[in-house]
């Protein structure tokens, strides 16, 4: 029998996209409300409580909304917004997070979809942190830049009214209050947020991070080649993952680190590059803010927890 899938907030940019993934899927039967009744809480409670998954595209108050209109315990759950990204009793959907996650996705009623920011600084801290190459209270700073579908249907507009004469690099969140920083530092498994400059370019979607490591501080400061081993090690025990690390490369300037180089894949890459002669490193990481930063770990997830190889819908 086909697994009654409901995405509730479909309309929008994160669900347009994870409707497409699972369009053609034999396994699954989309049930969609219609349009008029997309604001009518009864008609959502209605379809909340039919679905055997619920995936919701909305804003934080709309998700914790449908979340109280489920009043059965069969309807399991992906959230896509931030509203439950640190709550207890939800699994952290970034199945590669750590050995062990996809199955804790797998038997969860339910999961959180990880922010897109977050899962590049968690990727390449964690695994660091976890081996003791890193400490927990590390002073840490991460900063990139995002496609502007990041932002949603007001900043897409907004950039494609605008056309050439939008800003081509424009800093935000520069009251360093941004909402994924409890986030980032619990599943960063940091001590303290980091210092987080984000940045939105003037082009649709991919996105690429930066963790600088300053390590001259350190009373064991790790070589390039021990924070690539170790990364490398992490995420090649993440069975049909898709974080993949490229090799550990000498070089004064990459051209090919441009942050739509995997667009419309669920691919991470990362990237580790290091001055061992003057402590100093840096970790970058490449991935599609639309795929594996927001509706392709949705359906990573969903797949997951219907028991299905996870790479099922989507490229790598």
């Amino acid at each position: 029998m086909a697994a009654r899938v409901f995405i509730d907030g479909e309309a929008g940019t994160t669900g347009l996209q994870i409707r497409e993934r699972l369009a053609m899927r034999r396994d699954l039967e989309l049930i969609s409300i219609p349009d008029e009744s997309r604001k009518d809480p009864s008609a959502r409670a209605d379809f909340l409580n039919k679905a055997d998954v619920a995936i919701l595209c909305l804003p934080d108050a709309a998700a914790r909304e449908s979340v109280a209109l489920i009043e059965n315990d069969t309807t399991r759950v992906i959230d896509a917004s931030s509203a439950h990204r640190v709550a207890d009793g939800w699994a952290y959907g970034f199945a590669e997070m750590e050995r062990g996650q996809a199955d804790n996705i797998a038997a969860a009623m339910r999961v959180t979809n990880p922010g897109c920011w977050p899962q590049g600084l968690i990727a390449s801290v964690r695994p660091l942190i976890a081996n003791g190459l890193l400490p927990a209270d590390f002073p840490l700073s991460y900063h990139g830049v995002s496609g502007y579908s990041g932002g949603g249907k007001g900043m897409i507009a907004d950039y494609e009214g605008r056309g050439t004469s939008a800003n081509v690099h424009a800093p935000y969140g520069l009251g360093f209050n941004h909402k994924h920083l409890p986030e980032m530092t619990a599943y960063g498994q940091l001590a303290s947020a980091p210092l987080f400059t984000p940045s939105v370019g003037n082009y649709y979607k991919g996105m690429l991070t930066v963790v600088p490591l300053n390590l001259a501080g350190l009373d064991r400061i790790p070589t390039g080649a021990q924070l690539h081993a170790v990364l490398a090690d992490h995420f090649a025990g993440a069975a049909n993952g898709f974080v993949e690390v490229a090799p550990l490369e000498e070089i004064e300037r990459a051209d090919f680190l441009d942050p739509q180089a995997v667009n419309d894949t669920n691919l991470l890459r990362l990237h580790v590059f290091a001055n061992d002669a003057r402590a100093q490193a840096a970790i970058i990481a490449v991935y599609d803010n639309l795929g594996k930063g927001a509706s392709g770990a949705a359906v990573q997830n969903l797949n997951l927890m219907l028991g299905v190889d996870q790479t099922t819908s989507l490229a790598a």
